[in-house]
């Protein structure tokens, strides 16, 4: 377990913090590009690593984000006017571009042009870019890292899908989970199987999941990768044989989807899920104009965490019911946690590099030949060559794991399809 102060250390993440300075140092979705683009006012107000930004796409098409209150008399930016070139502040006009540059100052302009009033305020503002239908903003000193170029975010011929919600938890309980194995056996078969069944008004039957007989974890130069057996999969399995990772530091990559942890604050996180679909070999995928995002609700009418029939939503419901910020000094770690373990002493590691003065040593890319092939066997994943592929386990229909469904459901399932006459020898599938 961890004491009160490793605790903080691990989970304060503001301006000054140990862990905060960390995560500056890495580019972190920040909003879905569908969610900014349907928006009226074409502004996002979103609050990362403790700091309230606005987030703006100016009618030239660029990227801004800015601390969210104007440096004249603090309105809000998220309604401001977006023009050809910057936001303007709706209260006395002060705009400004995407690097915080004040490019006019009405009044002052003219009534003093001469006295350059304007250089003395500019506004916070942050690097954004877009990819894979996501946006990322990196918060850290300069120079930026290269932004990473994980399979997921840059496979072509294929069809995405993207989730979000806000958790009211701290990240670092949904980036425990992926260390967590044995949780599934628990959560998602055990007790996934009788929220299913009550939800339908069956009565349970309290059948057991798989039940785990070994674990097993490996850091490798992006992470971790975990790998585990249960009674009726052994070391042949592709989850033991080749594993799946989580990329250091609030990542994790399984099979064709990827999912980022972004602190909010102390005791909130941005959630995105990222599904990928890849169709058969020789076939293309459906264009896309936009990649489709959607708000995942966690709570019902009465106050409950709702979709428990449904494997995310199962997770969410477990790290957020656990506090704001779960309570480290009073756990009872077991064989079970190695995983868990494993990862807070690589946080602590590099909480040290950084403390010494150094940059952290995982996932920063800065030479664009290392900045490729972040890809399978590099980063492993269940289906081997094979990633995103169906095998009509699930009848080729499109069952989102967590609530809500894309608007893409159509073009899912026709690169589903495209595996019907499509299955190698060998491939595990995805239903196995």
């Amino acid at each position: 377990m961890l004491n009160k102060e490793e605790n903080e250390r691990l989970t304060q993440v503001g301006p000054g913090t140990p862990m905060g300075e960390l995560m500056r140092r890495y580019w972190h979705p920040i909003c879905a590009v569908d969610e900014l683009d349907r928006t009226a006012f074409r502004t996002k107000e979103v609050k990362v690593l403790g700091e309230e930004l606005v987030l703006y796409r100016d009618r030239s098409g660029t990227l801004g984000l800015l601390d969210r209150y104007c440096t004249h008399r603090r309105a809000s930016l998220a309604y401001g006017i977006v023009e050809a070139q910057g936001i303007r502040c709706q209260y006395h006009g002060w705009k400004f571009d995407e690097t915080g540059r004040v490019l006019e100052q009405p009044f002052e302009d003219r009534l003093h042009p001469e006295a350059k009033f304007r250089d003395k305020c500019g506004i916070r503002a942050y690097k954004v870019q877009e990819k894979a239908g996501l946006i990322f903003a990196y918060m850290g000193p300069s120079p930026a890292p290269l932004l990473p170029n994980w399979g997921p975010l840059v496979w072509e011929n294929c069809v995405r899908d993207i989730a979000t919600t806000v958790l009211p938890c701290s990240w670092l309980q949904a980036q425990e989970n992926s260390l967590d194995s044995i949780h599934s056996e628990h959560l998602h078969e055990y007790a996934g199987r009788y929220f299913r069944q009550i939800l339908s008004g069956e009565e349970p039957d309290f059948k057991q999941g798989r039940a785990h007989t070994q674990i097993g974890f490996d850091v490798y130069k992006y992470g971790i990768i975990k790998r585990r057996t249960t009674v009726d999969r052994g070391e042949d399995h592709a989850r033991w044989a080749i594993g799946h990772s989580i990329l250091f530091p609030n990542m994790l990559w399984h099979n064709a989807f990827i999912q980022f942890r972004v602190p909010s604050d102390d005791t909130h996180t941005l959630h995105f899920s990222l599904y990928i679909w890849k169709p058969a070999p020789g076939t293309e995928a459906p264009k896309q104009d936009m990649v489709p995002s959607r708000v995942v609700q966690l709570r019902n009418e009465q106050g409950q965490y709702s979709d428990l029939n449904l494997l995310f939503n199962q997770d969410y419901m477990c790290w957020a019911t656990q506090g704001e910020i779960a309570h480290r000094d009073l756990e009872k770690l077991g064989e079970s946690d190695r995983g868990i373990i494993l990862f807070r002493r690589m946080l602590m590691e590099q909480l040290d590099i950084m403390k010494e003065g150094g940059e952290p040593t995982i996932n920063i890319f800065r030479d664009p030949m290392e900045n490729v092939g972040l890809e399978y066997p590099a980063i492993p994943h269940e289906e081997g060559e094979w990633v995103g592929a169906t095998f009509g386990e699930r009848g080729f229909k499109y069952r989102p794991t967590e609530g809500g469904y894309s608007r893409d459901a159509d073009k899912i399932e026709a690169v589903m399809a495209s595996w019907k006459d499509f299955r190698p020898a060998g491939v595990w599938a995805q239903g196995d």
